[in-house]
């Protein structure tokens, strides 16, 4: 008899990661929340001439980039450390944090990723469920056990676009204990309009148990590149550095991340863009008798329950492609105007109204 290689039975508890797909035969893909928008001239030309050097290892210590991230931000470099993508820099954090034993806390549904990676690192997850679609702070306070060492707020949350903020916010991260590390995943903050939700940036700097966790991916548009960081007090960004995969930030990213931030107004104004589209797709759906709840980021979010699959088949067949969480809802990204007008049109012809 032939042995198979033994594996960790942790694999045989959930499916691998399923990235949203683009729909049969072409059309519009609105299931990644990727940005519409490919690199503006200068971030392309940047990569290109990175191109020249790809026979030769990326800085490990991504030094330049970490400085033009230090002075965009006004924060210390000893404060930042990188990774492949947020999720990269998320893989790194509950390392650094957690293990068996230890508890990753959480509202559910949120990004996905956090139940697959605290149970990659043999962590238990406490999912606390959301309340009017968008964290129930009260709940997750009083979720908080001896065992908690990592929370993990997405803000705004993935998929529902709900974001929290002001005394609510502020009052929580006071009831965490001190040897508790709170990271507050903001990969949509650039499309954040609410006055009322506190940049993290602004909460972390008097709170060494406060981390900030940003992308490049969404509003820079380089999700392609996988660059992300995380800007906390420096044990945590230190803690980081060490669970950091040798290379992980490769020399394009680099490059690429860069010249992103030089050119960050033009950046910023094609998310501007995203903005009042989104505002247009979701007082549509509004004024069409949909349910949808405010969103801050570059998504929105239709709760349909046992309806999911079929409306998502009915997006498809219209050649726009959703990202269905089954038995739950979809959630919708903004792309062009012309992938949202389809979008619109296949949503209008679905027969129910939630």
């Amino acid at each position: 008899m032939t042995l198979s290689p033994r594996f960790r039975p942790v694999l045989d508890t959930f499916p691998p990661y399923k990235p949203g797909k683009a729909p049969a035969g072409g059309g519009y893909k609105l299931a990644s929340n990727e940005s519409p928008y490919g690199p503006l001239p200068s971030v392309a030309e940047a990569i290109a001439r990175a191109g020249m050097n790809v026979h030769l290892y990326p800085d490990n210590l991504v030094a330049e980039l970490t400085t033009a991230i230090a002075g965009r931000f006004g924060v210390p470099e000893a404060h930042i450390a990188l990774g492949p993508g947020s999720v990269g820099v998320l893989k790194q954090l509950i390392e650094a944090t957690a293990g068996r034993g230890d508890e990753v806390l959480y509202a559910w549904r949120s990004f996905e990723a956090y139940p697959q990676l605290a149970d990659l690192a043999g962590a238990t997850s406490v999912r606390v469920p959301l309340k009017d679609e968008t964290h129930d702070l009260e709940a997750m306070a009083k979720a908080i056990t001896p065992a908690t060492r990592l929370i993990l707020l997405c803000n705004p949350n993935n998929p529902t676009g709900t974001a929290v903020g002001g005394s609510a916010l502020t009052g929580f991260l006071d009831a965490v204990p001190e040897d508790c590390l709170v990271v507050l995943d903001e990969a949509y903050r650039e499309y954040i309009r609410d006055p009322e939700i506190t940049d993290g940036l602004d909460l972390y700097r008097d709170r060494p148990n406060v981390a900030v966790l940003r992308t490049f991916s969404k509003a820079y548009g380089l999700a392609g590149l996988r660059v992300g960081f995380v800007i906390g007090h420096p044990p945590v960004a230190s803690a980081v550095r060490k669970t950091m995969i040798t290379f992980g930030v490769n020399s394009l990213a680099q490059a690429a991340a860069i010249a992103s931030l030089e050119a960050e107004q033009e950046l910023l104004d094609r998310v501007e863009i995203v903005v009042k589209e989104r505002d247009r797709v979701r007082d549509t759906l509004l004024a069409d008798g949909w349910t949808v709840p405010p969103t801050e980021a570059n998504f929105v979010w239709l709760r349909l329950g046992d309806q999911t699959a079929a409306f998502a088949a009915a997006c498809d067949a219209a050649a726009v492609s959703v990202r269905p969480f089954d038995g739950e809802g979809v959630r919708v990204s903004v792309g062009t105007p012309e992938a949202n007008d389809t979008f619109l049109a296949a949503a209008r012809a679905f027969p129910h109204r939630f």
